[in-house]
């Protein structure tokens, strides 16, 4: 029985027969009626692990005990003095502290529904969120308060707004023990919001045992830590490929997680040599920018994983040749949480995703949708013990088919059951009749010298109705010259078959990118 004395979310989640099939073939994904998600810093404990370090700061570390009782004082200012009720929706707009860890799972413990904020949004994205969410109170950095102001002016529904400084020094004053709010296993506890590289974005509810079940799927069979293991990443929290590797993974098993004082990727090799880090989540884009520091300092790590974006195998075999480490590779998406196709060690096959993450089913579907065996290419769709349920939305009906949940990328599967990516289903570029995928021309640039980034778009062409354009970062030491177009021109028919090359090459800066890091091809096209 629900505990939510605030139903917003639950009234106002998509029909029932709309919800993917769920699946719980694993005993660990057998959870209790009653259940919620901060018990897993009361299992730490129990497990006597309260003194290990949890948090690692420059100059502190928090530990297991220290953070749960952190963690109850923000559930206790939250409903004595802020009048959170189970339910209510709370948004945390801040960036990855210390404090914003303890937030997280405050929030969850006092049966709030937690809603992630990126911490770059502007105030017009902010209110979109705080309306679709009816958000009642925010959590956030006490900097970024005005944004948050502006954003409310467009957004009345949003009641109460707590500064980290404001929260902090109440904090200071709170009890250490707050019991966890008796919360149904099935009750909202998350509202993760999509990154908008295809239009709004889209709520995506998630349950107290949803954020569990990433930790009993992907890390537990995947990433196997354990709890002498160190995490540190690049995710925001808000997103949730940052919320399983910097918050709910190390918990899991009372491992640590390191706070970086500030973004960059030489900070992020600084902190990976001074905290002895093991375990490193970041995207593509951040394994390339790390080869480009010293990497005598990233020693200690032995798993690397990469999500967000598909994992070019040039940069994986770039990264092994450097550490000896193979990177684990893996589709996700926030609408299913968290990973769930991947494999590790010497089950990973470099270039391919790998399979379903155990917990999971993946399978391909046909032009009818329906699902079919053996080799060939089609929709990846999925299902497991987490599945979409967005808020409010008819794109429901666009993302569960048949009930499976039904990602939107191309994939092809080998002889073997392993699922290569292929592009993202609108990535396709159709050529004088020829299909391409964008992902496999942007690898073959790629492995060339000179190219630090590239993305790959249909262009429109009066003879071929499309053409393939590709927009290229150069190496700081690259010329962008006519002659450099011919060169990696060349390379590409080299590389793959020929048809597939670029007829035009535009040299630019940067790439459009989301938040989270995902790559907006769509930013690209609109200058055709």
């Amino acid at each position: 029985m629900s505990a939510h004395v605030d139903t917003f979310v639950l009234d106002n989640l998509s029909p029932r027969e709309m919800w993917p099939e769920m699946r719980f073939t694993l005993p660990e994904l057998q959870f209790p009626e009653t259940y919620n998600a901060s018990s897993i810093l009361d299992r730490a404990i129990g497990q006597k692990l309260g003194a290990n370090n949890a948090v690692l700061l420059a100059s502190e570390a928090l530990t297991y005990d220290m953070l749960l009782a952190e963690a109850s004082r923000i559930a206790h200012v939250l409903t004595h003095d802020f009048g959170v009720v189970p339910g209510n929706r709370v948004l945390i707009h801040a960036s990855n502290t210390r404090l914003s860890i303890a937030v997280w799972w405050g929030v969850l413990r006092a049966g709030g529904v937690a809603v992630g904020a990126m911490p770059m949004l502007r105030p017009p994205e902010l209110a979109v969120i705080l309306n679709k969410a009816q958000v009642s109170h925010a959590i956030v950095d006490t900097h970024r308060v005005a944004e948050l102001e502006r954003a409310r002016e467009d957004a009345p529904v949003l009641k109460r707004i707590l500064p980290t400084d404001e929260l902090a020094q109440r904090v200071a004053a709170a009890p250490s023990s707050f019991p966890a709010v008796a919360t149904a296993a099935d009750d909202p506890a998350l509202i993760a919001f999509t990154s908008g590289t295809t239009g709004t974005p889209k709520g995506c509810v998630h349950f107290h045992r949803d954020i569990a079940a990433m930790a009993e799927t992907f890390s537990r069979h995947v990433l196997r830590p354990k709890p002498a293991d160190v995490f540190i990443g690049t995710p925001p929290l808000a997103f949730t490929f940052g919320l399983g590797a910097g918050v709910v993974f190390p918990a899991s098993v009372g491992a640590a997680t390191v706070v970086c004082e500030k973004p960059g990727f030489e900070v992020l090799a600084d902190s990976i040599e001074k905290h002895r880090a093991t375990t490193l989540f970041t995207s593509p884009t951040g394994y390339r920018a790390l080869m480009r520091h010293d990497m005598s300092k990233l020693a200690s790590l032995h798993t690397c994983v990469s999500a967000g974006e598909h994992l070019p195998r040039a940069t994986s075999d770039q990264w092994f040749e450097r550490t000896g480490i193979r990177i684990i590779d893996g589709i996700g998406s926030t609408e299913m949480i968290h990973i769930f196709v991947s494999a590790r060690g010497d089950d990973i096959r470099p270039g391919a995703t790998g399979k379903a993450v155990p917990g999971y089913e993946a399978t391909l579907l046909d032009e009818n949708d329906r699902p079919f065996d053996g080799e060939g290419e089609g929709r990846l769709a999925v299902k497991g013990p987490t599945g979409c349920r967005y808020l409010a939305d008819e794109r429901q009906r666009n993302y569960v088919i048949n009930g499976w949940n039904v990602t939107g990328d191309v994939y092809r599967r080998d002889a073997d059951g392993y699922l290569w990516y292929v592009s993202r289903a609108d990535d396709l570029i159709i050529s004088s009749g020829y299909n391409i995928a964008a992902p496999e021309v942007e690898n073959a640039l790629l492995t060339h010298a000179l190219v630090a980034e590239a993305a790959v778009v249909a262009w429109p062409d009066e003879e071929r109705g499309n053409i393939v354009k590709a927009f290229v970062v150069l190496r700081p030491d690259a010329e962008a010259s006519e002659a450099t177009v011919r060169m990696l021109q060349d390379h590409v028919k080299l590389t793959i078959a020929p048809y597939k090359y670029p007829r035009v090459i535009e040299f630019v800066g940067e790439l459009p990118k989301t938040h989270t890091g995902k790559l907006q091809r769509f930013r690209l096209r609109e200058g055709a």
